[in-house]
């Protein structure tokens, strides 16, 4: 350890060194940057696939349509757009003469955590703002998915030079040590718990912090809306990569008599997507990252299952995978309702009041998501205006974090910060407002604010009635 903690320091002090020289970039130089990295990525595309489905077991359909296609959208994105967010901004002056400007600026060293559930695209992607705005970054990949962080290393080292961004690999250990450096932002994707320390350590250097964690996302279902419709929506982002997504829904509302539709709807999407000849398809559904979580999953399940609750569809485990679930007569005391699933498992929960859904939702830390379907923009508005959460979709689920002009995170207990599009750019930078002072000639009140003040503070007055 003390080896990985003097080269640790080794890049630490090689970056800070080096950061002055990457704030002077221009916008073209940054977009060349983040192109070559885009044609590195589209060269490692099979790698990519390959280290993916070790890793997780996941579809290559999947990589590509979550992981790649984020990564190369935002790539193409920040190309189109950087040059204007990074022209000062002027604003109007209340100063007599004066000219208001803001102009940003990188943070300067940044450290970038990825989660495991999405190894790539949750590295790759903040570290396009980081290096849209300027910073130079220390990247520490997810342990957990070695065959994705080793490759993401390889093209991270094919593409910059250590002194700009570096990845660091290795466990609890290592990530711990990276906490000590005083860095000036750090970016976290990952839990709650780990969310809190990165916060604490965050403190001691008093670095700002972006944290991306997670929560209950909660769907609530109209009754009047086409369940034929909406359920494909809902089972395919709650399935897709095992459930293992920080916006999946969590669990769902619907109204008592909707239930039974529901559920049958849900399991016909399950078999249909899911199963060939009875048989469960595992090349099109990931496997839970390790045993640790599905032993996690089972013990949401039987604890679910002795307090009361039914499978309606799945419950099963094969290969590492759990089946795609559905459960119902749910108990609040379960403790799949008092902590994130983080997987295959769908709650299915009644209501006859929608009141009693949003007390229900309020009682509960602030969710990333919040997914409401309804053809009716007064039941859409109760809901929106009476409960918080980082972000939400409405009439499907996930869909809010694919739009780069909206601003992408959580709140509280979900998170603390902004990215994608130019919320990353305002992320991992620091705006500096800057006035333009008017020479002291053009200024008649000038000297009102000197000394001596005899016969000045009646005037002062006047200001402030």
């Amino acid at each position: 350890m003390v080896e990985v903690k003097a080269k640790l320091q080794e890049v630490f002090q090689l970056q800070k060194q080096h950061q002055h020289i990457i704030k002077k970039t221009s916008a073209e130089e940054r977009i060349e940057k983040l192109q070559k990295l885009k044609a590195e990525i589209l060269a490692q595309t099979p790698a990519i696939l390959e280290a993916l489905q070790q890793d997780l077991g996941k579809p290559a359909f999947e990589v590509v349509s979550s992981e790649l296609l984020n990564v190369i959208g935002e790539i193409d994105y920040y190309s189109a757009n950087l040059k204007q967010w990074m022209e000062p901004v002027e604003v109007p002056s209340r100063n007599e003469g004066a000219v208001a400007k803001i102009i940003t600026e990188p943070k300067g060293q940044c450290l970038i955590y990825s989660a495991w559930n999405y190894p790539f695209m949750l590295l790759f992607l903040p570290l396009i703002p980081a290096v849209g705005a300027g910073n130079v970054c220390i990247l520490k990949p997810s342990e957990m998915a070695p065959a994705t962080s080793n490759l993401s290393a390889k093209i991270i080292n094919k593409v910059f030079e250590e002194s700009e961004v570096a990845v660091i690999e290795g466990g609890v250990d290592v990530a711990s040590a990276l906490l000590e450096l005083p860095f000036n932002h750090i970016f976290f994707t990952g839990s709650t718990h780990v969310g809190r320390e990165i916060m604490q350590a965050a403190g001691k250097h008093l670095a700002s912090v972006t944290l991306e964690l997670g929560g209950k996302c909660p769907v609530i279902v109209d009754e009047k809306v086409n369940l034929e419709e909406i359920v494909p929506r809902i089972a395919s982002a709650k399935y897709s990569n095992a459930g293992q997504i920080c916006l999946a829904p969590d669990h769902v509302y619907v109204k008592e008599g909707q239930q039974e539709e529901f559920v049958r709807l849900v399991g016909e999407y399950i078999q249909r997507g899911y199963f060939e000849n009875s048989e469960l398809n595992t090349t099109d559904l990931s496997k839970i990252i390790n045993d640790r979580n599905l032993q996690r999953l089972e013990g949401l399940l039987e604890d679910a299952i002795a307090k009361g609750a039914t499978v309606q569809v799945g419950g099963k485990i094969k290969d590492g995978r759990l089946y795609p679930t559905v459960l119902t007569d749910v108990s609040f005391d379960a403790k799949i309702m008092q902590e994130e699933i983080f997987g295959p498992i769908l709650p299915v929960l009644t209501y006859t009041n929608l009141e009693d859904v949003i007390d229900q939702i309020n009682a509960r830390p602030k969710p990333l998501g919040l997914y409401v379907f309804s053809e009716d923009q007064q039941v859409v508005d109760l809901v929106l205006s009476n409960t918080s959460s980082g972000g939400a979709t409405v009439n499907d689920v996930v869909r809010h974090m694919l739009e780069p002009n909206l601003p992408f995170g959580g709140v509280n207990e979900s998170g603390i910060g902004r990215y994608t599009g130019i919320f990353g750019f305002k992320e991992f930078s620091h705006e500096r407002g800057v006035l333009y002072q008017a020479p002291v000639g053009n200024n008649p009140l000038e000297t009102f604010g000197h000394t001596p003040y005899k016969g000045k503070l009646e005037m002062l007055m006047q200001r402030i009635k």
